[in-house]
């Protein structure tokens, strides 16, 4: 018979004792599907210079910063997930993936001209990226009567400079204010500069009179090598739109098939991401070409962010879509994103939205595979967040809502972990076997064990018929290889109340 204990050996004579304590695991329940998020962006041109492109992890915006310069479009969205104040995404790792600029790429430069001198005191601001203030610095300076163009200008300047999180920097002369964004490449492209004089002109009119946006993309294939064997579950992808790395995050991704799952979806692998990117796109049909294109159509992989109208960097829109969504996932992955607001994302000062103000060009947007997002309470509130899958004719859409494949992927977790501690290297028993190895699993067990697994699933509002799952359940030692232990089950997931229908009969 074999001995229940091994602390000590089993050859041994000579008087001792002994104790060892081993992890145990006596339930069925395992826990949610641990999130981990990738960060792709940019470094400021300041800090390409013997650039690192080695993933890290990054705890602090402060971190971001001082690895990749103030403003960059890496710290303007670890300013977001960690934020100065608040617990931001908590827990959750964040990696960096840090792009060296293309050769050729180039920063966006805006020239305001100001026109006049000052006949009051005032006080008036900047908006840099729709924000009138970032980590508690402000925009605003004051003139003073009788200030000329050129000083005017050479405050303005000062108030950017003072602002040491800020995306650009400042220059001024004769008249002139220069902004330059701190980095290179086409993402610079989207910055945008307001001024306002707060109702108070004081004799003084801007307009902006230059412009030469940013151009040059980067090639993120490098890093996405380095995701090896881990899993990451959110990739946060601040180029935008841009096809070329849609595209890239398809190739590298794959997609689930009944056939042949590619990419990370495939079976020896199955560790897949979604990735999120941003718009302040407000028209309906530019959505649209976006999501719609015929090579997004069957993909699982990108989600488009929107917040329509807002000044703010792409970057960041994709950012706080990422905090909510990671947050809910590693707590409550059960749970829908809808009515969940974005954080820290500037909204338009009218308050108009564009066409995602109205009902029937959300539910256009749905069908095109994109997301959409309503404002209430000053804030952007999502409505659906989703991937671009949605081949015609397939209802309901399997892999669309964002939710629904993060609760396929905590089905798998769980699978996994009760794979590895009952089943992965264990001697295959027929049922009603006896035995004396200290680790065999029967047919039998298994479906024992996974039994107790779709209750807990159907506990935890993951999948909606546990008996379902039970009956459908096939375990068997492979007839013709004996050392393979083959196993088949189906589920239901959860859905989510979306859409609320009633219909009402009133009478005397």
């Amino acid at each position: 018979m074999t001995a229940i204990s091994t602390a000590i050996g089993s050859e041994r004579r000579s008087r001792t004792a002994g104790y060892k304590i081993k992890k145990g695991f006596f339930d069925n329940v395992t826990s949610n599907l641990p999130q981990l998020v990738a960060v792709f962006g940019e470094a400021n041109t300041a800090n390409q210079a013997g650039l690192s492109i080695s993933k890290k992890e990054i705890t602090s915006a402060k971190e971001a910063a001082e690895l990749y310069g103030y403003g960059s479009p890496l710290h303007q969205m670890f300013r977001i997930l960690r934020p100065i104040s608040g617990d931001g995404i908590g827990g959750i790792p964040t990696i960096a993936f840090p792009q060296v600029s293309d050769v050729s790429a180039s920063a966006t430069v805006i020239e305001w001209t100001i026109a006049g001198s000052a006949t009051s005191n005032a006080t008036h601001t900047l908006a840099v990226a729709g924000r009138e203030s970032l980590d508690f610095k402000t925009y605003e300076y004051t003139v003073s009567t009788g200030d000329t163009e050129a000083v005017v200008a050479s405050k303005m300047a000062d108030a950017i400079n003072g602002v040491l999180s800020s995306p650009v920097s400042a220059t001024s002369a004769l008249g002139v204010l220069t902004i330059t964004s701190k980095w290179e490449g086409e993402t610079s492209s989207k910055l945008k500069i307001r001024v306002d004089n707060l109702g108070n002109p004081a004799g003084l009119t801007y307009a902006q009179t230059g412009l030469v946006a940013g151009a040059g993309t980067v090639d993120i294939s490098t890093a996405l090598s380095q995701f090896g064997g881990d899993w990451y579950t959110i990739v946060l992808n601040s180029y935008g739109e841009n096809s070329t790395i849609l595209t890239l995050l398809e190739q590298i991704n794959g997609k689930p098939d009944e056939s042949n799952p590619t990419g990370r979806y495939a079976g020896r692998i199955f560790k897949p991401f979604v990735a999120l990117f941003g718009t302040s796109e407000d028209d309906k049909d530019n959505l649209a070409l976006i999501t719609d294109d015929a090579a997004r159509v069957s993909q699982v992989t990108n989600v488009l962010c929107p917040a329509p109208k807002s000044e703010c960097l792409f970057s960041e829109i994709a950012a706080d879509a990422v905090l909510k969504v990671a947050r809910i996932a590693q707590d409550t992955p059960e749970l829908s994103y809808s009515g969940k607001s974005y954080a820290d994302t500037p909204v338009p000062n009218d308050g108009l939205i564009g066409d995602m103000s109205d009902y029937n060009n959300r539910d256009f947007l749905i069908k095109k595979g994109c997301s959409n997002v309503i404002l209430e309470n000053s804030a952007y509130q999502i409505q659906e967040l989703v991937t671009t899958y949605h081949p015609a004719g397939e209802e309901p859409l399997q892999y669309n809502y964002v939710r629904n494949l993060i609760l396929d992927w905590n089905v798998t977790d769980g699978y996994r972990v009760l794979e590895e501690l009952f089943v992965k290297d264990a001697v295959l028993l027929e049922n009603g076997q006896v035995t004396t190895a200290s680790k065999s699993i029967k047919p039998k067990q298994w479906a024992a064990i996974l039994y107790d697994y779709f209750d807990a699933l159907a506990t935890r509002g993951f999948i909606r018929d546990a008996e379902f799952s039970k009956s459908s359940l096939q375990v068997q030692i492979d007839p013709s290889n004996p050392n393979r232990f083959n196993t088949f089950f189906r589920y239901r997931r959860t859905g989510i109340a979306r859409i609320q229908s009633t219909d009402v009969e009133a009478g005397f």
